[in-house]
């Protein structure tokens, strides 16, 4: 099948490799230059795991191609997916204009029976705005349709080679067998292929992502009573994870979530249940709880050195908003950067695939290391903001010779308590005791 991308973001890039892989002719518009042409020439343009392995066998195969020009990129595509950025506005409601401007731009090129699919995460009522759009324009039969992406960061290539489910939005029939045989190849069976309206298709992407977003500060809220009441929020993870209604994932305390979709999903679905007249009371709770959540560890280092941190140095392990991603959209490690070095402390930070992007938008703030041993090297202590598995089992000898005090905040509870305490370390996680070492 011939197929369009439009948008060659994380969603865009891992959509059109993916179905480039399952064997369809597959075009990437983008209007960046230097992007399209950097692709072109088989250099990737984001860190995904096993993302690049694909990118470059359909590339060499010749159905995998990028173009800047939409009239170019289209022609003769059965399917035109959407992966545009709907970035939050100042009001916290999803910016459409990307969309908008290309369904604009789509009408008068359609040529055929053509289905449009929004694959990005777009609020309820857009499917018909973009049909507004396109219609102005367009000289043959199309429709639009909904799509939205499940997609983790880190595991993304997965998650779409093998869906727990596809959503499809439409009450267009034909629609909806032509984006079957799209995803057919994809599907362990046909249940996992959920056909429904546009605006439940558009309402359950959100409404998934709230509901994980809404269970990771749920658990955050249950770490920080533990630390209030002696409990341990590991041993409080095991007992409710082992639960089927509940369940064991999205039940890590830590410092809270970030990323691309996280904050700007649960904003976007609080805006919309606004102008609806709504008060979505949970998610403003969310909201507040995570922005607060993210600096935790910043009162646990305030607490022990003093609010003035000015001659301090900090090994921030950690730059992305989750490991195998180099994302740093929302990350928590930034929140922490800001809010230490306007107390004064000096940041040496080190991260497996974050740092360059952090270097683009900080530059020289903070300092950047080529590992965890370098970042802590005469460091007063050592900050954990990502989970990255090489930071499960440093040498602790090494990093003991480092730092000036066997010191560690940990904000997603690497370590274990009994270890730290063996080691002499003064160790602070989240909803556990502290060891003073």
């Amino acid at each position: 099948m011939k197929i369009a991308v439009v948008g060659t973001g994380y969603v865009g890039l891992v959509t059109g490799t993916c179905f480039a892989e399952t064997g369809n002719s597959v075009t990437c518009v983008d209007i960046d230059v230097n992007k399209v042409e950097s692709l072109r020439n088989g250099k990737i343009t984001i860190y995904e795991p096993g993302l690049e392995i694909l990118f470059k066998h359909n590339l060499a195969a010749g159905r995998l191609n990028f173009t800047t020009n939409l009239a170019e990129g289209i022609k003769g595509a059965q399917i035109i997916f959407l992966a545009l950025p709907t970035p939050p506005g100042e009001d916290g409601s999803a910016d459409l204009k990307y969309i908008l401007k290309v369904a604009d731009d789509l009408g008068p090129l359609l040529d055929q029976f053509t289905v449009l699919v929004d694959k990005s995460t777009v609020p309820v009522g857009t499917a018909e705005l973009v049909r507004e759009r396109v219609i102005k324009g367009a000289k043959v039969e199309f429709d639009v349709v909904s799509n939205p992406e499940f997609l983790r960061e880190g595991v993304a290539v997965d998650d779409f080679m093998k869906p727990d489910r596809v959503v499809i939005g439409t009450s267009n029939d034909k629609a909806a067998k032509l984006m079957y045989r799209l995803y057919q190849p994809l599907l362990k069976d046909d249940t996992q292929f959920v056909v429904m309206d546009e605006r439940s298709a558009e309402m359950t992407k959100y409404a998934a992502n709230a509901f994980l977003a809404a269970k990771i500060t749920f658990m955050n809220e249950i770490a920080n009573l533990c630390e209030k009441v002696g409990a341990n929020v590991e041993d409080v993870r095991k007992g409710i994870g082992s639960d089927h209604r509940i369940g064991a994932k999205f039940l890590n305390a830590g410092i809270g979530y970030g990323g691309s979709c996280f904050p700007k999903d649960v904003q976007a679905l609080a805006r919309t249940s606004a102008d609806f007249d709504y008060k979505f009371q949970m998610l403003e709770s969310v909201m507040a709880v995570n922005a607060e959540q993210k600096t935790k560890m910043v009162k646990a280092i305030t607490n022990h050195f003093g609010e003035d941190l000015t001659g301090k140095k900090i090994a921030l392990w950690g730059l992305a908003f989750k490991p195998y991603t180099d994302d740093i959209r929302e990350a928590p490690s930034l929140e922490n950067i800001r809010e230490l070095t306007a107390r004064g402390a000096s940041i040496v930070a080190y991260d497996a695939e974050g740092a360059e992007n952090v270097k683009r938008l900080l530059g020289d703030q903070i300092g950047y290391a080529n590992s965890m041993y370098e970042a802590a090297d005469g460091a007063d202590c050592v900050l954990v903001v990502t989970e990255w598995p090489e930071f499960r089992t440093p040498d602790f000898g090494q990093i003991s010779s480092l730092l000036k005090n066997k010191l560690i905040f940990d904000g997603r509870n690497m370590y274990e308590l009994e270890q730290m305490a063996e080691l002499g370390y003064t160790y602070h996680s989240i909803g556990r005791k502290v060891i003073n070492g």
